[in-house]
């Protein structure tokens, strides 16, 4: 079985991965790290450099490599991940795959990710906590049609992480 887990950049997808992954006893599998690694540079110098839409071919290259693997894991995805070229569809038709949409709060995530956004390529640029709530809203609306097609949506607002990990093992068995 592989678990993908889906949602806006601060939904959680990683910290939540990683536990969940330890729980199920599955490795962990991070988008940007695989992505880092194929490429052999980070993910902001790759923005800067080689421009978003290359960034967004090789992430989903990246994505079909990995489901097609026999071994089961649990993946986080990046924001923009399923958004993108095919890729929810191919997350849906691969057999042996849940998708699992981390759904939080818009203020949640404003505030998850105003202190870390200049680690962040797509967030850099903002200025305000405003500023970057618009962007969310409409970078949410713009992409719930992809997120919205998940398996599963577990809410990863307020809830810790241990608690949105047993949320997704009750949805799972």
């Amino acid at each position: 079985m592989k678990i993908i887990l889906m949602g806006y950049m601060g939904s959680g997808k990683s910290s939540v991965g990683k536990k969940l992954a330890s729980a199920l006893q599955l490795p962990f599998k991070d988008m940007d790290s695989e992505i880092e690694k194929a490429e052999g540079s980070s993910v902001s110098e790759i923005f800067a450099k080689k421009g978003e839409i290359y960034f967004r071919r090789v992430e989903n290259q990246i994505l079909k490599n990995l489901l097609q693997q026999a071994d089961s894991f649990v993946l986080a995805t990046g924001g923009g991940t399923p958004c993108y070229g095919d890729a929810m569809e191919v997350i849906l038709k691969t057999s042996k795959v849940i998708s699992i949409y981390l759904k939080a709060p818009i203020p949640t995530l404003v505030r998850r990710l105003y202190d870390e956004k200049d680690g962040r390529p797509l967030l850099a640029h903002l200025n305000s906590e405003e500023v970057l709530e618009d962007f969310i809203r409409k970078h949410l609306f713009e992409r719930a049609f992809y997120y919205n097609q998940a398996h599963m949506t577990v809410e990863a607002g307020e809830e810790n992480t241990d608690k949105i990990v047993e949320n997704i093992i009750a949805g799972l068995f």
